[in-house]
């Protein structure tokens, strides 16, 4: 049986599809959540114990030392798929052959290159890149009637961005970084299988962050809603057949134009000008488990085929799935919930910092408001649980 190793931040979710395919399967994450399945072959960096915190993510994670606790797996099995937190540019290149995906995407995860290789084919913002904070200062003076944003020339999710107000004591956790123009509007996603000569869009999404949640000036992404129609978009736009159809196009041609492969996402803003592309995220994405639930595929097996040059028929959606991570209101010593739509869950006595992911919710249903209540009644219920549960300060 040949032997496949799932690496990257949280591996839960892409861990339960794989044990259903015929793979001898390893696995090394960041997290340990309670509800991740136990195999033979797992390694784990953070241990969560009774009364112990999980400390800030972004303060303790490191590519390089998931990589490092790998290497005897990598030395061993026949494939890798690296998954969120693990880029395939991290990899030594005796090892980038076995990864089940895209091997070269420094041009895609560097940003400023990304938006110089579509800036004269795709809408896109403007974006320059900026050494420090007084020369993006300088140059926002040259743009009254725009706003811009500061982002890490490379990262995910959302984290550590700004927006710029010329304020020059902004803190960047990163020494490279790209300002970009602000542009307000929807947020949306798109799921693209790729093999060398095809492309095919699986589904389209409504991508949410905490700015959709009322929290100004934050862009961590925060879940996503599938799939994208006149209900699920949550905004007053009537032509979503017409979205669906240019974002199905974009994506596709954007697979093509950078020879992806597997399983990718492309992220869009949607506003009165038109759908701006942002970014291609080259690997596995967070609706997975929304697909499967909406669709009722494996997600991993449609990954996988696809790096074998195979795209599966792709059926249409069941139902709505509608994921959305919840981070703790307060620092809180965890306690079992009693809720059936929630994953990624801290171990029983485990403490979680303010702010810091928490669980998440999952859940699918036919009927959207009925799918959206579920949702928010759990994420409410989740919410004030860990007040009741609050640690002093």
């Amino acid at each position: 049986m040949e032997k496949l190793l799932l690496i990257g931040i949280d591996t839960r979710s892409m861990l339960n599809s794989a044990l259903k395919l015929n793979f001898d399967v390893y696995s090394t994450s960041y997290f340990s959540t309670s509800d991740t399945p136990h195999i033979q072959n797992q390694k784990i960096i953070l241990n969560e114990s009774e009364g112990e915190s999980c400390g800030i993510f972004e303060d303790q994670f490191d590519s390089k030392a998931i990589l490092e606790i790998s290497e005897d797996y990598m030395d061993e099995v026949d494939y890798i798929i690296p998954i969120s937190g693990i880029s395939p540019s991290d990899f030594p290149n005796k090892y980038k052959k076995k990864i089940l995906g895209n091997k070269d995407v420094k041009n895609i995860e560097n940003k400023f290159d990304f938006y110089n290789d579509i800036k004269d084919e795709f809408l896109t913002p403007m974006t320059f890149s900026v050494t420090d904070i007084d020369e993006a200062i300088e140059i926002n003076k040259n743009y009254d009637d725009k706003q811009f944003i500061l982002k890490p020339t490379q990262g995910s999710g959302g984290y550590d961005i700004k927006l710029l107000d010329n304020d020059a004591s902004i803190e960047l956790n990163d020494s490279e970084f790209i300002m970009q123009e602000y542009v307000d509007g929807i947020s949306l996603s798109s799921s693209v299988l790729a093999t060398k000569s095809d492309a095919k869009t699986i589904i389209n999404t409504r991508l949410l962050t905490e700015h959709d949640f009322g929290t100004d000036g934050s862009f961590i992404y925060i879940g996503n809603i599938l799939p994208l129609t006149s209900r699920s978009i949550m905004a007053d736009v009537k032509e979503t057949d017409e979205i669906n159809e240019t974002m199905c196009e974009t994506s596709e041609n954007l697979a093509r134009k950078f020879n992806l492969i597997g399983s990718n996402g492309v992220d869009y803003i949607l506003n009165e000008n038109g759908l701006y592309v942002i970014e291609i995220n080259p690997r596995l994405q967070g609706t997975f488990e929304c697909v499967e639930m909406s669709l009722g595929i494996n997600m991993l097996d449609a990954h996988i085929r696809a790096c074998h040059g195979k795209l599966i028929d792709i059926p249409e959606a069941r139902y709505y799935s509608y994921k959305k991570i919840v981070y703790s209101p307060a620092r809180m010593k965890y306690q079992k919930i009693d809720l059936d739509n929630i994953y990624d869950l801290p171990h029983i006595g485990s403490i979680t910092e303010k702010s810091e992911p928490l669980l998440t919710i999952i859940d699918h249903d036919e009927d959207f408001e009925k799918l959206y209540e579920k949702v928010e009644s759990a994420s409410e219920k989740v919410n004030s649980i860990a007040i009741k549960y609050q640690l002093d300060e």
